[in-house]
């Protein structure tokens, strides 16, 4: 299978941004160590500082799907409950 490219669209209660930046910069140096993770790179709406994303390229879903159920993201996922207003994950692959 090819590269799996994530897109993580997340939107933080206005009130939380900066919570919600921190906890998702703690997420970046675990993660790029973890096997099959090519890039994990974080960006941040000049316009809406609640708006996040993350792109995301993975060698096999299989590797993303290990990072889905890795301590940290869980640990980041109690650390910021009830902070996040939505979150989007698309599964993409590259056509071109």
């Amino acid at each position: 299978m090819s590269k799996l490219t994530i897109i993580a669209d997340i939107k933080a209660n206005p009130d939380k941004v900066d919570l919600v930046k921190a906890a998702l910069l703690k997420l970046i140096e675990p993660t790029r160590a973890e096997e099959g993770c090519i890039n994990y790179d974080l960006h941040q709406d000049n316009d809406d500082p609640a708006h996040f994303f993350f792109y995301e390229n993975w060698e096999t879903r299989d590797l993303w799907l290990s990072h889905m159920n890795s301590d940290h993201l869980k640990a980041h996922q109690v650390a910021t409950e009830g902070c996040i207003e939505a979150i989007v994950v698309s599964e993409m692959t590259v056509i071109g």
